[in-house]
């Protein structure tokens, strides 16, 4: 588990602001009729959020790697 924070270590550090990201997102915005798959529930735009942020910290990551090589 230390091995894949450490590798990771970008992506889940946005692994929290993509999930709070995403409540808010529910919250204010969201979809106000309810027939919208992703943002019509709290629970899966969270977990969507989270995702997003998560494969954007990771791309990051990535970048960093290649820049230092």
């Amino acid at each position: 588990m230390k091995d894949f924070i450490l590798k990771h270590k970008f992506g889940v550090l946005l692994l929290i602001p993509g999930i709070i990201g995403g409540y808010l997102y529910w919250r204010y915005v969201g979809c106000l009729s309810g027939t919208c798959p992703i943002t019509s529930s709290w629970y899966t735009m969270v977990l969507f959020g989270g995702l997003i942020g998560y494969f954007i910290g990771d791309s990051i990551d990535d970048i960093i790697k290649k820049k230092k090589k």
